[in-house]
């Protein structure tokens, strides 16, 4: 096995891509076909019951009288219509002004297989609720594609292999062939399953197939040295998080991180830390760190215990936004930015080449700034 030392700290000026985002996405459609036991639904039965999650019913209302869904291809503005089994539906969701995102990505490391990205924190990696043209993914689509002919004979699939969090910074891993993806999938699959069947895992010293560490701020001095934190993740019911948000759960499933201090700022209260992830649950480190009673600096949603800060339910809108949806929830949700994670290093074996690849993405300024001071104290 071959070493390829990918570490981009020494790269003075490392290549960047991005085209700026227009200001409206392109709409989206959605289809439906309506089986036996929907037959007999009138069109605003169909899709305030099917698509409760999308809209309230006056929402539902307000689009189909605008024209925008249309029976077997036909423009149909009548509620009341009545529907038959194998009916096709589509509901053509119309442009919007997606919020601001960043859309520049700078590229740490790029061969015929991989391309390892430095996300910016407000960037979303897959579309999801407002953000569907704005995402690594489009840009990624658009970068490959711009390449030409160079990969036509390839069989590509440019497509980010895991997720970073809205609000998180740092290295993303991204496959270009479907190759490259389906190995790069089991290696992560491989970490978290590792965890979930307690296998020893000797974390940071053998670093296996692959090594995610990040960089955190955390409220608060966390006296020991290294703590490892081994709480279950679960779901429960949230308001503008259709399947459940994650949170600390006795009844969740397996999770694994290790946290090292590496400065306590005392006169600021908060410590500075290096996280080494095992399993890959969504949100891991945000949970975890707040479920020891140290949440990140800035973080709107999670709290000391795992938990979110908002556990009431809000009180249901029944009006709707100016798209038909419902308005944005007034509670914190989980692409809420504001707190300090960076993914910061990536050890892993190439999926093609079999080469150990080193992958490092400079620290923000809020990181530097505390380094800087650790190295004048």
């Amino acid at each position: 096995m071959s070493t390829n030392n990918a570490d981009t700290t020494a790269r003075p000026s490392p290549p960047m891509f991005g085209e700026p985002w227009p200001d409206f996405n392109d709409g989206l459609t959605y289809r439906d076909l309506v089986r036996s036991p929907d037959s007999g639904l009138t069109l605003i039965e169909f899709y305030s019951i099917r698509h409760q999650s999308s809209a309230p019913l006056l929402g539902w209302l307000q689009r189909i009288e605008n024209g925008q869904i249309t029976v077997n291809g036909t423009i149909v503005a009548d509620p009341k219509s009545v529907l038959r089994s194998g009916t096709e539906l589509v509901y053509h969701r119309l442009p919007w002004k997606e919020p601001y995102a960043p859309h520049l990505l700078e590229v740490l490391f790029e061969d015929d297989h991989l391309i390892a990205l430095n996300k910016p924190s407000g960037l979303q990696v897959l579309p999801g609720g407002l953000f569907q043209q704005r995402t690594v993914l489009t840009q990624l689509q658009w970068h490959i594609k711009n390449q030409g002919p160079t990969l036509t004979d390839r069989e590509l699939c440019p497509v980010p292999v895991h997720r970073l969090g809205r609000g998180t910074s740092g290295i993303l891993l991204c496959a270009k062939t479907k190759l490259a993806k389906t190995r790069l999938a089991a290696l992560f699959a491989d970490k978290t399953a590792a965890v979930a069947s307690n296998r020893k895992i000797n974390m940071g010293v053998n670093h296996g197939k692959m090594s995610k560490i990040y960089r955190a701020l955390a409220c608060g001095i966390i006296n020991e040295d290294e703590v490892v934190i081994e709480q279950p993740i679960g779901t429960l019911k949230y308001t503008g998080v259709a399947k459940g948000l994650y949170v600390a759960s006795t009844s969740g499933k397996p999770a694994l991180s290790k946290v090292r201090v590496l400065k306590r700022d005392v006169q600021n209260n908060h410590t500075v830390v290096q996280v080494e992830i095992q399993s890959g649950r969504p949100h891991q480190i945000r949970i975890h760190l707040s479920f020891i009673g140290h949440p990140l600096i800035g973080d709107p949603l999670y709290i000391i215990g795992g938990k979110p800060k908002c556990a009431a339910p809000e009180t249901i809108d029944e009006t709707c936004a100016e798209d038909g949806g419902y308005h944005r929830p007034a509670n914190p949700v989980p692409g809420d930015c504001g707190y300090y994670l960076h993914a910061h290093q990536l050890v892993l074996c190439h999926p093609i080449t079999d080469e150990v690849l080193k992958i490092t993405a400079p620290l923000p300024p809020a990181f530097l700034r505390e380094e800087l001071e650790q190295t004048h104290n």
